[in-house]
């Protein structure tokens, strides 16, 4: 299922992490992709904040991935500096993915061939310095739980 949200602010693309993130279940994956700039990290830290992670967000951009506690575990990846795909199985990739909490996945494009189907999928398109539009598709389940709270 497809479904399309227009953001006009940071505060509106905030608000959108935030929801999504309350609506989440352990397993999720969030594959979020979209240029530099679009907002992929800002609607990482909402999601992480509705999940009630209580440290700073950061991109996890030479790491790879870090990790958060909160009502579920969060599992941050940034995959934009990888070289090679092997690195993620070099770091174990199918234990976050395949794991107890949720797992968000900025640049998600470069490593398509290991996101499940069931994934929830991200685009993000700037159109103009302000305004955003989220392309998000996912099961039908997920769309539903994320129409009740918007």
């Amino acid at each position: 299922m497809l479904f399309e949200y227009i953001s006009t602010s940071p505060e509106a693309t905030e608000g959108l992490g935030f929801k999504l993130g309350k609506v989440l279940l352990k397993g999720d994956i969030v594959c979020l992709s979209g240029d530099l700039g679009t907002g992929k990290t800002t609607l990482t830290k909402s999601i992480a904040e509705a999940l009630e992670v209580h440290e700073y967000v950061t991109s996890p951009s030479y790491t790879i991935v870090n990790e958060y506690e909160g009502r579920l575990p969060v599992y941050h990846f940034d995959v934009y500096r990888i070289n090679e795909i092997e690195e993620l199985y070099e770091i174990g990739y199918e234990e976050y993915f395949f794991g107890q909490g949720v797992t968000i996945i900025e640049w998600a494009s470069m490593i398509m061939e290991l996101i499940p189907d069931e994934a929830i999928k991200i685009v993000i398109e700037r159109l103009d310095d302000t305004q955003r539009r989220f392309e998000i598709s996912a099961s039908e389940d997920v769309i539903h739980r994320l129409e009740e709270v918007l």
